[in-house]
C-alpha cells in the first residue's frame, strides 16, 4: 500500500519524556508518600492531563491533591529541560527526513497541550517536518478516542485508512485503530499486551525499524 501521510505521537515517540516524567513524579512520590505512583503514571500514557488527574483521583481518592503535586512534578521538569531541546528518540530524525524525502506528509497527535508542543517540537529544531500539530486541548475527546488521530488526517486530507500511527501506548494503539490507521507500536515504557498486539499493524523495536519497513515498500 502506498500511505498518504504517518501521524506520530510525541512523548515517547519523538522525546524521551515518559520516562522522565515517571522518574519526577517518583521523586515526588517519596517525598509524599504516594504508593504505587510508576503503575499510576503508566495508566495515565496516552491520556491528556484531564484524564490523567481522573486516573490520579480513581487510584488515590476524591481528596488526592492532583494539582500541587504535579506542579512539584512540572517544577523538576522545567528545572532540568526549560528552554533545553529534550532527548530525541533514536531514529526520528532519519524517519523524518526519509518521509520528507518522498513527500509523505507527517502530522502529530499528541495529549499534551499545544503551547508545550510547539515550544518543545520547536526547540528541538523538527517544527518545519510537520504539516500539522494536533494537540490534547483541541479536541473533546482524548486517546483511546479516535477523536485527534481523524482530526488530524483531515487537516492533512489524507485517508486515515492509508495512513500510518506510530505509537508508544497502549491508549494510543487504540485510538489509531478506533480510527481505521495502521498503527506501529515503537514500545516505550510498556510492552504490548495481547490485545494491543492484535490492534497494532506491527509492533517495532525502534523508530529505524520504522524506517527500514517503510523503505520495503517504496
Amino acid at each position: 500500500m502506498q500511505y498518504q501521510a504517518v501521524v506520530f505521537d510525541m512523548d515517547g515517540v519523538i522525546f524521551d519524556t515518559e520516562r522522565l516524567v515517571i522518574e519526577f513524579w517518583k521523586e515526588v512520590a517519596k517525598k509524599h508518600n504516594i504508593p504505587n505512583v510508576e503503575h499510576t503514571c503508566i495508566q495515565c500514557l496516552g491520556t491528556n492531563r484531564v484524564r490523567t488527574r481522573e486516573i490520579f483521583l480513581e487510584n488515590y481518592g476524591a481528596d488526592f491533591p492532583f494539582d500541587p503535586y504535579r506542579a512539584e512534578v512540572t517544577e523538576l521538569f522545567n528545572t532540568h529541560y526549560k528552554g533545553v531541546p529534550l532527548p530525541t528518540k533514536p531514529g526520528i530524525r532519519e524517519l523524518l527526513n526519509y518521509l520528507q524525502e518522498q513527500d509523505i506528509k507527517v502530522g502529530l497527535a499528541s495529549s499534551t497541550a499545544q503551547h508545550l508542543v510547539r515550544d518543545e517540537i520547536g526547540t528541538a529544531g523538527l517544527l518545519p517536518y510537520f504539516q500539522t500539530l494536533v494537540c490534547g486541548d483541541m479536541v473533546e475527546h482524548s486517546k483511546p478516542a479516535p477523536d485527534i488521530f481523524l482530526k488530524a488526517c483531515e487537516i492533512l486530507n489524507a485517508d486515515p485508512t492509508k495512513s500510518i500511527a506510530i505509537e508508544d501506548s497502549f491508549n494510543g494503539i487504540r485510538s489509531a485503530h478506533c480510527a481505521g490507521m495502521t498503527p506501529i507500536m515503537v514500545p516505550d515504557q510498556v510492552q504490548p499486551t495481547d490485545e494491543i498486539r492484535t490492534l497494532a499493524f506491527h509492533v517495532m523495536p525502534s523508530l529505524l525499524d520504522v524506517l527500514n519497513w517503510l523503505k520495503t515498500l517504496a
